[in-house]
């Protein structure tokens, strides 16, 4: 008798740990699993905070001074979007280009990532890559340039 209250209990307590929501950790790249201090998670906290935010300030923080300099002519995260990085989107997706990174971050004090946008612009899918430039200041990755990729 104890065992057929013991199933269905069982089977309540498993479909409802089922159900709820896993833990929202912060996190960058693919599955948020992107280790913190690395020059791939400065570059997609760099284009998040541009993309996904409306305050520049954060997208400074992750910049070095030349780049500092170039978001303050543009005031806006769209307008540098538009004119300087030539790739506006409504919504985008970014993911790092796994197959770029073969060096040892913790070594150098420059990187160069290559990232994949895919997102939509005026209901139209649009894909593109951009290659970033990082410079380490002070043990921490800040992008210092963003270069268009020629062989798209």
């Amino acid at each position: 008798m104890k065992t057929w209250i013991f199933i269905p209990f069982l089977l309540i307590v498993t479909v409802l740990t089922a159900c709820t929501e896993a833990e929202n950790t912060e996190g960058v790249g693919k599955y948020g699993m992107m280790e913190e201090g690395t020059p791939e998670y400065a570059a997609i906290k760099f284009f998040d905070h541009l993309y996904h935010d409306d305050n520049i300030e954060r997208v400074k923080t992750l910049s070095s001074e030349r780049m500092d300099r170039l978001l303050d002519n543009y005031r806006t995260n769209r307008n540098f979007q538009r004119h300087v990085i030539n790739l506006p989107y409504d919504k985008v997706e970014m993911q790092i280009d796994s197959g770029n990174s073969n060096m040892r971050s913790e070594f150098s004090d420059q990187a160069s990532i290559t990232i994949f946008f895919t997102g939509e612009l005026h209901n139209e899918t649009v894909q593109d890559l951009r290659t970033v430039n990082l410079t380490k200041v002070k043990g921490e990755w800040l992008v210092d340039e963003i270069e268009a990729d020629k062989f798209l």
